[in-house]
C-alpha cells in the first residue's frame, strides 16, 4: 500500500501518537481525544480527528474501520490480526500461528489492483459472554 508522506511532526500529532502508542485497546477518536485532552487540554475533537486522518493516510498508525461500526485506531502498523466483539465492539490484536491466505485468481479482480489486505475475526468478548450468562 503506498501512503502519503507526512510533511511535518507538529506537537498535538506526536501526542496523539505517544498517547495510541501506550494502548493496546485500539480506541476511536473520541476516547482518544479524552486522553490527549489531559496533555492538550485546549485540543479539539476535530483535530484528533484530522490527525488521525493524516497520521493513517500517511501509514503511520492504522484505521480499522472494516466492521461498519465506529473507526478504530491501532499505533502498531506490523502485520497483524484483530479480533472484535460483535456486542460491544471491542477490538483487541490477535496472535495466529499461520493462515492460509486466498489469492484470488486475476480473473475474478474485475480490473482491481490489490493493495493490501486486512483480515479480522469477529466474536463476543469476555466481558461480554459474562453479562450473557448472568442474564440468562
Amino acid at each position: 500500500m503506498e501512503h502519503a508522506t507526512l510533511q511535518r511532526m507538529t506537537r498535538q500529532r506526536r501526542v496523539i501518537l505517544e498517547e495510541l502508542r501506550k494502548l493496546k485497546t485500539h480506541p476511536t477518536a473520541a476516547e482518544l481525544y479524552e486522553l490527549v485532552r489531559e496533555r492538550l487540554p485546549k485540543v479539539s475533537l476535530g483535530t484528533i480527528y484530522r490527525n488521525l486522518d493524516t497520521l493513517s493516510r500517511c501509514g503511520v498508525v492504522q484505521k480499522l474501520d472494516m466492521s461498519g461500526g465506529q473507526a478504530r485506531y491501532d499505533g502498531d502498523i506490523s502485520d497483524h490480526f484483530h479480533i472484535r466483539c460483535t456486542q460491544c465492539e471491542q477490538v483487541a490484536d490477535l496472535a495466529v500461528d499461520s493462515v492460509a491466505i486466498p489469492i484470488p485468481h486475476e480473473k475474478h479482480l474485475a480490473g482491481f489492483e490489490i493493495t493490501g489486505m486486512r483480515i479480522e475475526y469477529e466474536g463476543v468478548c469476555p466481558q461480554c459472554r459474562q453479562k450473557n450468562s448472568a442474564n440468562n
